[in-house]
């Protein structure tokens, strides 16, 4: 019952991020989008929500995705997307190249603070906007495990499979990036748009 209330909500969440994601950014057919964060799960995932980006944006075909996993599964679910293998923290474009750098709940994932810092400065290198995401370290339910305040104990003592999660609050989350962006959302997730 936890897992399928949590799946809708999911869903629900993804929905008004892709709205948001095109009215704030003003997308269009023209539009190139680099998404930084894909997997290799095509549209299933856990909660049916992985990739939401390529699954439901109008114009896919624009789209270049990246992961850090092989992508061969990626690739068959989304033929009209560019797919590449490459590590968030050093992308393999020129500065600039992309509109619109995406990444959604990918940051708490790539590693501490110097890590989110490369990841976020590259795609703001490579992207002329971005629209990043990234749950709520404030909110009192911790979305990966789903428990409450597990989040806030001291490290020694959150579950193991909290090792590798880094969350931010809004403060730490606007710091990351080399330019003022505005944050939204003080719920469960974060949005990042910017350059201001």
């Amino acid at each position: 019952m936890i897992r399928r209330a949590a799946s809708g909500f999911s869903r629900r969440s993804r929905a008004r991020k892709l709205r948001l994601f095109m009215e704030l950014l003003a997308t269009g057919p023209e539009t190139t989008v680099v998404d930084v964060g894909v997997t290799d799960s095509g549209v299933a995932g856990a909660y049916g929500t992985d990739n939401f980006l390529e699954a439901h944006y109008p114009w896919p075909g624009r789209i270049t995705a990246v992961g850090v996993t092989g992508l061969d599964r990626f690739r068959e679910a989304f033929p009209q997307v560019r797919a590449v293998v490459a590590d968030g923290r050093s992308l393999p474009f020129a500065d600039g190249e992309f509109d619109v750098g995406f990444s959604n709940a990918v940051v708490e994932h790539v590693g501490g603070r110097a890590d989110q810092l490369a990841f976020v400065h590259e795609l703001c290198r490579v992207a002329r906007r971005v629209f990043v995401t990234t749950p709520n370290r404030l909110f009192p339910v911790e979305v990966h495990t789903l428990l409450p305040v597990v989040h806030w104990l001291p490290r020694r003592l959150q579950p193991a499979s909290l090792d590798e999660i880094h969350l931010l609050g809004p403060r730490a989350f606007r710091e990351l990036f080399p330019y003022p962006v505005r944050v939204l959302g003080r719920g469960a997730t974060l949005t990042a748009v910017g350059p201001e």
